[in-house]
This record gives C-alpha cells, structure tokens and sequence, in this order.
C-alpha cells in the first residue's frame, strides 16, 4: 500500500512531540517508505565516524530522521502549525491550509 503524505521536502515545519517539541525547520529529505522526514538542525545526534579515503574519523553532528505524525506544517502567519488539505481548482490538485482556506 502506499503512503500519502501530505509534506514534502522544501516545506517548514514545526516538530509536535519529542525532544525538539516546539522548533521549526525546513525538510531536507522525504522518506515515504518509512514514513519519516529528515529536517534541518532537527532531531541531532552524534554519531562516531570512522576514517575513510575522503573523509576523517571522529564525532560527527548527524540529522536523524523524525516520524511524519510528529511533525505540522507551520504557517508563519498564525506561528503554529496547521492541517494541510486538498483542492480542486481546474482539474488540478493544490494543497490548502485547513485554517484559512489559502493555498500554499
């Protein structure tokens, strides 16, 4: 089966639980399969790297992906996260703000 998800990379979003509940951040990468998110400067952990060819070893800041239900689309305007929906305008799928009724 496959997953609808209503976010894609590029969107701001706003983190609902965890240990970032409350910050934003912009998707830097989709992961529909697993149904997870990889958001900038969110979600941070250090991982030990070993030394390769082109790279050095050492602690690295890596981001980890973050389960979809636990992140909102964030709109500017309200400063909080808001409901994505769909509209048909001239046999063309656009999101919509749940709030307001805007396109986004």
């Amino acid at each position: 089966m496959k997953n609808k998800l209503k976010l894609k990379k590029g969107d701001e979003v706003i983190v609902r639980t965890g240990k970032d509940k409350g910050k934003t951040g912009k998707i830097v990468k989709m992961l529909p399969k697993q149904m997870k998110a990889i958001v900038s400067e969110i979600n941070r952990v250090k991982k030990n790297q070993k030394p390769d060819n082109n790279q050095p070893g050492g602690i690295i800041d890596k981001e980890m992906p973050i389960h979809t239900s636990n992140l909102s689309f964030y709109d500017p305007e309200l400063k909080k996260g808001i409901k994505v929906g769909y509209k048909l305008n001239n046999n063309k799928k656009t999101r919509i703000n749940k709030v307001s009724g805007k396109e986004i």
